[in-house]
């Protein structure tokens, strides 16, 4: 398969990745379909993907009339018979779980066609933690976004069966869409940013667990020092305290981590209550008026 033959693109979750990723194909022209389980899980995906779409028209990220083509280009499909239906393209969100990715890739290795690329954008796994269980292996490789309204950079990264072929259509495909492809040269968990961001997050969740210093204290202390708009849990809150929390229980699990495992624990609290970061309204801070956006957040006290 060469980039110029993928016209359709698959979307295998309506989370807040898979809307992401489907928006920005959308917005390059592509039709996109977006796959999850139940059609509610969808419309309410689709409901979000639209408020963000009006989220990057306010950032300058695109104009009104592009979003507005872009829309009506994305279907939804909660059966994998219709969702697999002449796609070239696959881009993979589901729960970072190796099986349930595997049987998510090998039920569509059986429905697509036998040219079709598949892609995970997991954020900590490995494509060959799964590969065996994609069907099409050579025609594997991870592709990871981030948050597109903050950076067009994604990270690219093969396992030691993907084809050269694969890696070289996929990483056209990353420039066709508008982003910036990082290429890993060896599987790396965590991939380039990820890895040190974990590694940053961590460092404040022990920081919380040990109550070192309250939340707010310990995001002031590196806005303050670095200049930033966020700290770590203004940063946990945009990327979703669940998605921080799997990531975190996975690792912790597998290691038997004592620090780790304290700070997965303390993040599923938030998760049993529902804060689960912009998302759903409120986190570590309520929105959309989050105290560490404030003025006075970051001024002397009197």
């Amino acid at each position: 398969m060469k980039v110029e033959d993928i016209k359709k693109v698959l979307i295998l979750g309506g989370g807040t990745m898979g809307q992401q990723t489907a928006l920005i194909c959308a917005l390059h022209g592509y039709d996109v379909v977006m796959y999850d389980i139940s059609m509610e899980i969808l419309e309410k995906g689709l409901a979000r993907l639209k408020k963000n779409s009006v989220r990057l028209i306010d950032l300058g990220l695109c104009t009104k009339e592009a979003a507005e083509s872009a829309i009506p280009r994305i279907s939804l499909a909660d059966k994998p018979e219709t969702a697999a239906d002449n796609i070239d393209f696959i881009i993979e969100s589901v729960p970072e779980d190796p099986a349930l990715k595997g049987r998510i890739f090998g039920m569509f290795h059986e429905l697509c066609k036998p040219e079709a690329i598949f892609t995970t954008n997991t954020s900590t796994l490995v494509p060959s933690m799964f590969a065996h269980a994609v069907g099409r292996p050579e025609k594997f490789c991870a592709f990871h976004f981030h948050d597109i309204s903050m950076t067009k950079i994604v990270d690219i990264m093969p396992h030691p069966g993907t084809s050269a072929e694969t890696v070289e259509v996929v990483k056209a495909f990353a420039g066709r869409i508008g982003q910036i492809p990082i290429m890993l040269h060896t599987e790396n968990n965590g991939y380039v940013f990820n890895n040190m961001l974990m590694a940053y997050l961590d460092a404040a969740l022990t920081l919380a667990t040990r109550e070192v210093a309250s939340i707010e204290d310990i995001d002031r202390s590196w806005m303050g020092i670095l200049n930033t708009k966020l700290g770590p849990f203004g940063m946990i809150d945009s990327i979703g305290v669940d998605t921080v929390w799997k990531v975190t229980d996975f690792w912790a699990q597998k290691r038997q981590d004592k620090k780790a495992l304290a700070n997965a624990a303390f993040l599923k609290k938030y998760v049993e209550e529902g804060k689960l970061g912009i998302k759903t309204g409120n986190g570590f801070y309520d929105y959309p008026d989050p105290t560490y956006a404030k003025k006075d957040f970051l001024e002397p006290t009197h």
